[in-house]
């Protein structure tokens, strides 16, 4: 059986749709199979009985709550296989009560339990309908109710013979996913005014403090240094059984410890144990220590994107881990070591992207390594200042981060993975908007710059890309508001002495343009880190290009805007990636 619930603030429009004939004619017969007393008149059955007496009645405790309940209404579907046999209305009656006691709306034997009806018109699925609001005029409980509930339908499909749909996405996808919070958890970091439970932040503390570690005397340095304590449990025998952490409270409680299983499948002491066996490269630092935050973040955005092609049709799943716990490494190291107008936004794309690993698969331990060593480097390389040379590397790492969630969010909705699907989708949407906060001001002067550009310098870079890219691709390129920039960073890497031929060939073949939110801004990105262009700067008034212009008319014969830029000292040569040993795919 599938279930699935949503939430709503209308009673009555919830009962109109269940009443009514569907969005093509598909409902038969809506009637009313359970409800909470099992007296409750029913629209579909008795004349005198409407809806709005029906929707009064289960909003009666709504109304006596005495003030506003969010998503007050409770609408779960339970669906029946097709090949199923069609059970009868006592058979899906004893099911609703079955899953409202599950699900936490109707315990069983409470007499103070919400108000709910179980509505059929079909033969393979019934409605249950109910409002969250009990009869003591407390909320039900439903933290984790989706997770009962899939456990008692597993129950339910055996007892009466039908298709059991518990299959091992659903186990894969629990046995993957942190552990959650309970609800006495919950409600004290509310009343402490806390953001995210004492478990939610200790997991990402200890994440942390292990993404780019190379052993376990670095890792519980960190630990401490983030004032995160540490704690071996032994067996009566002396050997190490697993780790303990703990956030300190400092009142006379004490902390509260949690084992690494009570945080997230993989932070036991087994699995942190077997990563430092995997080992980790060290990081080359740069010649001159002020550039090693943007060198970090270019040669970590060629490792990700080497990491695409690991879900690739005929891959096996142990690529895609690989490149999924890696890149949550990646962004762990990333959000520690950013500034703050986009640590936050990064952080939640790192815990959104905790929920699309995927369980009992052993990550490809090469693959891993090269993302384990590009978080390295950048927890090395130190804080990044999000300005000048720092914001750009930042605006080009996360623009191939968004096209990693991307990728994973195809790849899980490939293989019918709904649940890592959506998380993948969130974290995209978190490092979107981390993106802008770096991207909008560099842009803002390459647009400016490129719309300044000489006509002739504008025609002949709007040439290159029709000559070197698909046609389809290059109309969407020169469409888009960000082209603009594109051509002013191809006339700046011209002027450098580069061949925009080449390094449009280079930049597009590297895979997920097409689908980026803007292949333009992509291509600029990926150009400007591998010519090695420096930061955008504000871009000159027209008098003073028009000048430059004709000043390069003269000593080399051919106008180009771009010269503007060249007075810059160039950024320090990129050494090459921490996995450029690898095959190129």
């Amino acid at each position: 059986m599938i279930s699935k619930a949503v939430h709503g603030n209308d009673t009555l429009g919830a009962l109109r749709y269940l009443y009514g004939p569907g969005k093509a004619n598909e409902h038969t017969d809506p009637h009313i199979v359970a409800s909470w007393d099992g007296f409750v008149p029913d629209p579909g059955r008795h004349p005198s009985a409407t809806l709005e007496q029906l929707g009064d009645a289960l909003d009666l405790h709504v109304l006596q709550y005495g003030r506003k309940v969010n998503n007050h209404v409770y609408h779960r579907m339970i669906r029946a296989d097709p090949g199923d046999r069609i059970l009868d209305d006592e058979d899906w009656a004893a099911i609703a009560h079955r899953v409202m006691a599950a699900a936490g709306i109707a315990p069983d034997g409470d007499e103070d339990a919400c108000r709910w009806v179980a509505v059929r018109h079909a033969d393979n699925h019934i409605h249950i309908l109910a409002t969250v609001v009990r009869a003591d005029l407390t909320q039900a409980r439903l933290y984790g109710d989706q997770y009962r509930v899939e456990d008692e339908l597993t129950k339910i499909e055996r007892q009466y013979g039908l298709k059991d749909l518990s299959d091992t996405r659903t186990r894969e996808y629990r046995d993957a996913i942190p552990k959650r919070a309970t609800g006495a958890e919950i409600r004290k970091a509310e009343r402490l005014g806390r953001e995210g439970t004492d478990r939610d932040r200790l997991r990402t503390a200890v994440r942390q403090a292990l993404a780019g570690a190379a052993d376990e005397e670095e890792f519980t340095a960190r630990l401490a240094a983030n004032g995160v304590l540490f704690g071996v449990r032994r067996a009566p025998s002396g050997d190490v059984t697993g780790y303990k952490f703990a956030l300190p409270t400092g009142d006379e409680t004490g902390p509260v410890w949690f084992s690494g299983s009570k945080l997230a499948s993989d932070l036991t002491q087994p699995k942190i144990r077997a990563r430092f066996t995997a080992g980790i490269d060290q990081p080359a630092p740069t010649p001159d220590p002020r550039t090693w935050p943007a060198v970090s973040r270019h040669r970590a955005s060629t490792t990700i994107e080497h990491a695409y092609p690991a879900f690739d049709d005929g891959q096996d799943a142990a690529r895609a881990e690989a490149a999924i716990r890696g890149g949550l490494e990646v962004l762990d190291t990333l959000a520690a070591t950013s500034p703050t107008l986009s640590r936050k936004e990064i952080n939640q794309a790192a815990r959104a992207l905790e929920y699309t690993r995927i369980a009992h698969t052993r990550a490809a331990g090469a693959d891993l390594r090269a993302m384990r060593s590009a978080a390295r480097e950048l927890l090395h390389a130190g804080p990044a200042n999000g300005r000048g040379e720092d914001g750009t590397a930042a605006a080009t790492i996360l623009t191939s981060l968004v096209l990693l969630a991307i990728v994973i969010a195809k790849w899980h909705a490939a293989q019918g993975h709904r649940h890592q699907a959506e998380a993948a989708h969130t974290a995209a949407q978190h490092l979107r908007a981390a993106y802008a906060r770096h991207a909008a001001k560099p842009i803002a002067h390459l647009t400016l710059e490129g719309r300044l550009l000489p006509k002739p310098d504008h025609d002949r870079q709007a040439a290159t890309v029709r000559r070197t890219l698909p046609a389809d691709q290059a109309t969407r390129l020169l469409a888009e508001d960000n082209w603009a920039a594109l051509a002013a960073t191809l006339a700046q890497a011209e002027a450098a002495g580069h061949d925009p031929t080449t390094l449009l060939t280079n930049a597009a073949g590297r895979r997920e343009l097409a689908t980026a939110d803007s292949p333009a801004a992509v291509l600029t990105w990926r150009i400007r880190r591998d010519a090695h262009l420096p930061a955008p700067a504000p871009a000159a008034t027209p008098d003073e290009l028009r000048t430059r212009a004709a000043l390069s008319r003269s000593t080399t014969g051919r106008a180009s805007a771009s010269t503007v830029t060249t007075t810059v000292p160039p950024a320090p040569p990129v050494p090459p990636t921490v996995d450029a040993n690898r095959p190129r795919r």
